[in-house]
């Protein structure tokens, strides 16, 4: 088969969704669903799937109706799309930014609790593969993160920090980091209990208080610091804000 040319302005793993979109669509004459979508595009997290979605749809590629499930709708046939006239009427401000835009791709290496800590599943990791990464534009990252090589993202679970904008299903990026400073949020695990979670730091009278930003839910606190140990800070949250079931 074939290797379909890409559109200039998307990138494969765009490229290879609107596939996944068409060809389920003229075999089964629904959309697919998110979960679906990440099958056919062996993609594990629907967060990230959901990601491209988000993209598609802002590019104006795709049409979603969250009110509904399967709601994903091309605009058009994939094949107008990538043709070299339609690249050319679709070249907005948008398109032409992201395709000179250096683009920083940050794989997802698992979930992080943001609510109690739970223990670490031993195949928390295996569940990511090589696909599941995000696509991030330097020109979005903090300016000392640009050049930045190590960065690493996880897949938020829970609410305990909505206050600071961080939901269930978000995405948060990081940078390793193995010390932080008071009130930074930050990814740590607790040696003794071999569990993680996503907190504010902050380390008082010898005591580390991990803060959580939701009133209904309580700090937790550590008497002996030496059993809490940073993974890694939030630099970047990327927003999952599609209410399309999956």
């Amino acid at each position: 088969m074939m290797a379909r040319k890409r559109a200039k302005g998307l990138t494969d793993r765009q490229i290879k969704i609107l596939e996944v979109l068409e060809r389920f669509h003229n075999q089964n004459g629904y959309p697919p669903s998110i979960r679906e979508i990440c099958d056919k595009a062996n993609i594990s997290s629907t967060s990230v799937v959901n990601y491209y979605l988000n993209q598609l749809e802002e590019s104006g590629y795709i049409e979603r109706d969250g009110r509904v499930s399967r709601g994903i709708r091309l605009v058009k046939p994939l094949s107008d799309l990538t043709s070299s006239a339609a690249v050319a009427m679709r070249q907005s401000t948008r398109a032409v930014r992201q395709a000179v835009e250096e683009l920083l791709q940050v794989p997802v290496l698992g979930r992080i609790v943001a609510g109690s800590p739970v223990p670490v599943p031993a195949s928390d990791f295996s569940y990511y593969d090589a696909d599941s990464m995000v696509d991030i534009a330097r020109s979005l990252l903090p300016a000392r993160e640009r050049a930045s090589s190590d960065l690493f993202a996880l897949e938020v679970q829970g609410d305990s920090m909505i206050d600071a904008m961080v939901f269930d299903g978000d995405i948060v990026v990081m940078k390793p980091a193995t010390e932080a400073r008071n009130g930074e949020m930050v990814a740590v695990w607790l040696r003794d209990r071999d569990e993680t979670t996503l907190k504010y730091f902050y380390l008082e009278n010898g005591r580390v208080r991990l803060q959580p930003a939701n009133p209904t839910i309580q700090p937790i606190y550590i008497d002996d610091p030496a059993v809490v140990e940073i993974q890694g800070k939030v630099i970047m949250v990327i927003r999952q804000v599609s209410s399309v079931a999956v």
